[in-house]
């Protein structure tokens, strides 16, 4: 696996993918902090920086620069167990601009009595902007919590209300 970090208007994110998905990604310089992340099952051994991580830093870079369509096709590897999976793959189809909260969240994921453990979701996921957890939001439109900082949350949402 390959990691990359690149600099953000709200400070450097970070990568680590193999040469088909993303396995984590974050607002870090430290790459072994996203390595901890990733499921045991899918967590490697070593990675090996590089400057460049073609597609992916091309579409963290675009989305940072404005383009927020540069990172819904980009793949992502994440496992956990089934509502998890199931809930980062909907979170992918939270569009930009148009945040939910985390009960309306809860039932996309078909769970709707399950606010709790969509707002777990969002607190595990280990590839943050690529699986877009920052658009969840608390009923009435308070931020909740972002594993990167309310800042970085804060931007994120602005950036995708002004870009959107």
């Amino acid at each position: 696996m390959y990691s990359s970090t690149i600099d953000t208007p709200i400070g450097p994110f970070s990568l680590v993918t193999d040469d088909e998905a993303v396995y984590a990604s974050g607002w870090t310089a430290d790459p072994a902090e996203l390595v901890a992340l990733i499921h045991p099952a899918l967590r490697p051994a070593s990675v090996t920086h590089r400057a460049d991580l073609g597609p992916f830093t091309r579409a963290a870079a675009g989305y940072h620069s404005g383009d927020l369509d540069a990172i819904g096709s980009v793949p992502v590897r994440q496992r956990s167990g089934e509502f998890l999976s199931h809930a980062w793959k909907v979170l992918r189809d939270v569009p930009a601009g148009h945040p939910v909260t985390y009960s309306e969240f809860a039932a996309l994921a078909g769970r709707p009595s399950a606010v709790r453990a969509a707002a777990s979701a969002c607190a595990r996921n280990p590839a943050a902007l690529f699986v877009p957890c920052h658009r969840v939001l608390r009923i009435g439109g308070a931020l909740g919590g972002f594993r990167w900082g309310l800042d970085a949350k804060r931007w994120l949402l602005g950036h995708e209300s002004v870009s959107g």
